[in-house]
């Protein structure tokens, strides 16, 4: 939880780039910054400073920090993949311009699979482009769950906003995270500088949180019985979910926990899950609550278990829609449900909220946020703490 709170803050810290284009904040004086491209007379001394300490940046060679230098995509894939504890992932890439050993393969590797920051749609991560302001807004937007955006921000230059960003950036000025400059222009396409996302970082980081939204109040404990039949039923759009769901079938073990993946009637592509596509099927999906994606299979003897597991990726804040198609078309009644996530940030509150009326007769516990690297110790400390009466191991 403390890892994803930091991941959390970091990200969104990022938000606050926009406006440091106006910014002159005066920092306290340092003696020296370390880096013979930073006096420390500069705005933006102290937050290299801090950054370098904390390891969230560090130099670009020869003594150097390069402040004025643009943020490329590989930068801020290592920045924000090292707040996340530089987390190993199991994913393959197809992008022809990182390779299996640069400085920034396995930041990638990690921003691609939790889904934060895909490719072009050409083989390309874009690794050295620079990163654009609505490109920014859309990587927060999509740490968050890409949320709806509720009105238009109303910027003058708002036509200039590529498509897919548009509903980011409004999400981003409704919820105070991004401002325009002067004039009220968002200049969607300017860049942002090394010496700006240093500044950023070491802002929000160092500022009060926000409270966080209580959690439902559970349903009532179940009775604990250490005979119970338990299933775990997953959807994975990319792996991520099935590994977590396999590591608590093996920590359960085979003959307590059967598992079960949700499997769409038609699969979704790799087309289907890029989300930088406004008109993709994903993003078309989660923006329709009558959507009801099709599936292939489903649970045999579903009688038997008296305990559900449930897995899903966090898709648009919210569970993916064939998870309402499979809570609709079970008999789940007499079970019940532990709900569990993946995503690179969003927490499980929200989508437990909206599926857990789908169910009569059930009983829900808390849910849990898992990363795709999360342990298997983490893992069986959480599935022991349920008070299921059942030991994982």
């Amino acid at each position: 939880m403390q890892n994803m709170k930091k991941w959390i803050a970091a990200v969104l810290a990022l938000a606050l780039i926009l406006a440091l284009a106006l910014s002159t904040t005066a920092f306290a004086a340092v003696d020296d910054t370390g880096f013979s491209d930073v006096s420390t007379n500069d705005w933006y001394a102290e937050a290299v400073m801090y950054c370098h300490e904390n390891e969230l940046m560090s130099g670009t060679g020869g003594n150097a920090f390069s402040p004025n230098a643009t943020m490329t995509r590989a930068m801020l894939a290592t920045v924000l993949w090292r707040i996340a504890d530089e987390s190993v992932v199991n994913y393959l890439m197809q992008f022809s311009d990182v390779a299996g050993n640069d400085w920034y393969t396995e930041a990638v590797r990690w921003a691609a699979s939790e889904q934060i920051m895909g490719g072009y749609g050409n083989g390309l991560f874009g690794t050295n482009d620079p990163v654009s302001r609505e490109q920014i807004a859309t990587i927060l937007w999509r740490c968050e769950g890409s949320p709806e955006a509720g009105q238009s921000a109303g910027f003058a230059d708002g036509d200039t906003i590529d498509s897919y960003a548009v509903d980011a950036v409004d999400w981003a000025r409704a919820n105070g995270i991004m401002n325009g400059r002067t004039g009220n222009i968002f200049a969607p396409q300017d860049s942002a500088t090394r010496a700006e996302v240093a500044t950023v970082l070491m802002n929000y980081t160092r500022r009060e949180q926000p409270v966080p939204t209580p959690d439902p109040v559970p349903d009532p404990t179940p009775t604990a019985d250490s005979n119970a039949r338990i299933l775990v039923a997953y959807f994975s759009g990319t792996g991520t979910t099935r590994g977590v769901a396999q590591n608590i079938v093996t920590a359960l073990g085979t003959d307590t926990a059967t598992l079960h993946e949700i499997t769409a009637a038609q699969p979704y592509t790799a087309a289907d899950l890029d989300c930088t596509d406004p008109n993709c099927r994903t993003v078309t999906e989660q923006h329709d609550p009558d959507a009801r994606p099709a599936i292939s299979n489903r649970v045999s003897n579903m009688e038997q278990y008296d305990v559900a597991f449930l897995g899903y990726p966090i898709w648009n804040n919210d569970a993916p829609r064939i998870i309402y198609t499979f809570l609709e078309s079970e008999n789940l009644n007499g079970k019940t449900i532990v709900p569990f996530c993946t995503s690179g940030g969003s927490g499980i509150a929200n989508s437990v909220s909206n599926i857990r009326g789908l169910t009569n007769g059930t009983i829900w516990l808390d849910g849990r946020r898992f990363s795709g690297s999360t342990s298997r110790s983490t893992i069986i400390e959480w599935v022991n703490g349920l008070n299921l009466g059942i030991t994982a191991n």
